[in-house]
C-alpha cells in the first residue's frame, strides 16, 4: 500500500510499485509487536509495552546481521508511523544501547545511522492542544467544526492539559490518568470523531462506521484478503500455527498496550537521547493527517532539549521542492528535520509516494530537503 515493492490494487492483483524504498535501500519490515501481523509465540507469550516489544526488536536486529553478514557495518535506519511515533525511538534505543554487549560477545556492532517517524504520535502533551488546532484553527485548511463546537473544546483544553501532566507524566496514577484521558478524549477527541470527517485526512469525509471497518482506507480490506489467500500465505512462508485470516489490527495486542498506559510515556526523551549521540532523526508529516498532526509534530520537535535545539528552533520553516513544485515544508538543523508532506494525510506514502520516495533519497543520501 506505501513503501514495499510491489502494490496490492485487489485480492488478486498486485503491480509493481514506482516509489518503494527498494529503489535505494535494501530493507526488511518486522510484524510487532508478538501477534501482529503473521507473528506468533509458540507458547504464547505476549509483550505489552514498548519496551518489553523493543528488547524483541534489538534481538532480532543483531541476529539479523550476523547471519545476513554482507549486511554488516551498513547505515542501518529505523522507521516506523503512527504508534511508531512511540515504538521507533525506543526500539532504536535499545539497539544502540546493545552494541557494547555485541562488541564484548565478538559481534559486529549495529551501525544505526538515523530514524524516521512518519507521522507519529510521539508526545500527548503537545497533540492533544494540536487536535484542537488543526480542525479549528486555520492551519492546514479552513476550520471544519462549527465555533460553538470549537468554543467549548477551546474551554476544555486547559483543563486536559494540566490533568494530563499531573496524572500521566508529573507522576505515574494509573487510575487518575485514565480519567484525565477519559475527560480528554471526551472534550477534545469525540467532537471531530463524530463529525463525520476522517481522522487520517481532514479535507475527506469518513464516517465512524466506515473508520471502524476500514480506517477509512477502503483498499486494506482488498490487502487482507489477498494476505489472506492460502497461497500467499504458503508463498509467504507464513507459519500454520498462525490465524488463517489476515487481520489488519489485532484488538487483543492493543487492549494489553492499553492497559499498560504504554502510549502515554514521555517518548520524546529516547527522541533527545538519540540526537545527543549522534543518530539523526528525521519526522515528516502528511499535512491533511489529523489524529497525528503536523501541528503536534513539529511542536514537539520543539521543545526537545538537546544540544543543538538552540540552532534548530532559529531556523524558519522552508518550502521544500520536487522537481521546482513545492510540496510542503520544513525545518532543520545539525541531526534534526521536521517536514511536512502538502496534501497528503496519515497514510502519506500511499497519498504521496513521488514526494515521499524523494524525502527518503535525500535523507539517506545526507542531502537537504
Amino acid at each position: 500500500m506505501e513503501l514495499g515493492p510491489c502494490k496490492v490494487n485487489d485480492a488478486h492483483n498486485v503491480t509493481f510499485n514506482p516509489y518503494s524504498l527498494t529503489e535505494n535501500a535494501n530493507v526488511f519490515f518486522v510484524d510487532l509487536p508478538i501477534g501482529v501481523g503473521f507473528s506468533y509465540a509458540d507458547h504464547g507469550e505476549y509483550v505489552s509495552t514498548s519496551e518489553e516489544t523493543a528488547k524483541d526488536v534489538a534481538a532480532f536486529v543483531a541476529i539479523f546481521f550476523e547471519h545476513f553478514s554482507k549486511f554488516k557495518g551498513r547505515a542501518f535506519h529505523m522507521a516506523s508511523m503512527s504508534y511508531g511515533g512511540r515504538y521507533i525511538p525506543t526500539f532504536a534505543s535499545y539497539v544502540y544501547d546493545q552494541n557494547p554487549r555485541l562488541v564484548a560477545a565478538g559481534m559486529t556492532p549495529i551501525n544505526l545511522t538515523s530514524i524516521i517517524i512518519q507521522n507519529g504520535c510521539t508526545d500527548w502533551k503537545t497533540m492533544y492542544p494540536a487536535h484542537y488546532q488543526q480542525v479549528c484553527e486555520n492551519r492546514t485548511i479552513a476550520p471544519v467544526l462549527g465555533i460553538s463546537t470549537c468554543v467549548e473544546m477551546k474551554r476544555a483544553l486547559p483543563r486536559c492539559e494540566k490533568w494530563l501532566k499531573e496524572a500521566c507524566y508529573h507522576t505515574t496514577d494509573p487510575i487518575n490518568c485514565r480519567a484525565a484521558q477519559s475527560f480528554c478524549a471526551t472534550y477534545i477527541q469525540s467532537p471531530f470523531l463524530s463529525s463525520g470527517h476522517n481522522v487520517y485526512d481532514i479535507t475527506k469525509p469518513c464516517t465512524p462506521e466506515e473508520l471502524s471497518d476500514t480506517l477509512c482506507y477502503p483498499i486494506l480490506k482488498e490487502i487482507a484478503a489477498f494476505l489472506s489467500r492460502p497461497s500467499i500465505r504458503t508463498a509467504l512462508g507464513v507459519d500454520a500455527a498462525v490465524p488463517s485470516a489476515f487481520q489488519m489490527c489485532n484488538n487483543a495486542v492493543g487492549r494489553r498496550f492499553d492497559a499498560s498506559l504504554d502510549e502515554v510515556f514521555p517518548t520524546e526523551t529516547y527522541v533527545e537521547a538519540l540526537l545527543e549521540r549522534g543518530v539523526r532523526v528525521l519526522l515528516y508529516v502528511g499535512e491533511n493527517d489529523w489524529v497525528c498532526n503536523w501541528v503536534g509534530n513539529e511542536q514537539m520537535t520543539l521543545n526537545l532539549e538537546w544540544g543543538g535545539a538552540d540552532a534548530f528552533r532559529g531556523e524558519p520553516l522552508r518550502e521544500w521542492s520536487v522537481h521546482g513544485r513545492a510540496v510542503g515544508v520544513t525545518r532543520g538543523s545539525g541531526e534534526l528535520v521536521f517536514a511536512t508532506v502538502r496534501g497528503a494525510g496519515h497514510m502519506a506514502p500511499y497519498d504521496k509516494g513521488e514526494e515521499v520516495l524523494v524525502l527518503y533519497q535525500r535523507w539517506l543520501a545526507g542531502e537537504k530537503l
